[in-house]
């Protein structure tokens, strides 16, 4: 049965690195994005506060641990890692996405009946 997930996870961005970063996601390689669809991932977004990132994205699957090690086993996004890893400074409690930490859902706006906007 698939199940959808809501995950919202931080890191920091590395100051010196930050245009690096940015540069890299104004144009996300292919693959990569590739590896995250086939994972089951949709609706993924990354935002930038000051040198903190926030990211968000749902999970439509039936099995998140090996969708999550499919990704993780990707070469196309190893070498994505490779890159994107440097500039960002993990916080003391790393959780579900490896150096991102997970943020706990405390409220959600399910939509009403009949409106799917």
């Amino acid at each position: 049965m698939t199940q959808v997930k809501r995950l919202a996870q931080t890191i920091r961005l590395r100051p010196e690195h930050r245009e690096l970063y940015l540069r890299l996601h104004s144009a996300v390689w292919p693959g990569v994005e590739a590896a995250l669809r086939a994972a089951n991932i949709r609706n993924y977004s990354i935002f930038l506060r000051e040198d903190t990132l926030f990211g968000y994205f749902e999970y439509h699957g039936d099995d998140f641990e090996a969708d999550m090690a499919t990704i993780g086993a990707d070469p196309t996004t190893q070498a994505w890692w490779k890159l994107t890893d440097p500039c960002q400074e993990s916080w003391a409690d790393a959780g579900t996405g490896g150096n991102w930490s997970d943020l706990t859902e405390i409220w959600h706006l399910q939509p009403s009946q009949g409106n799917t906007q």
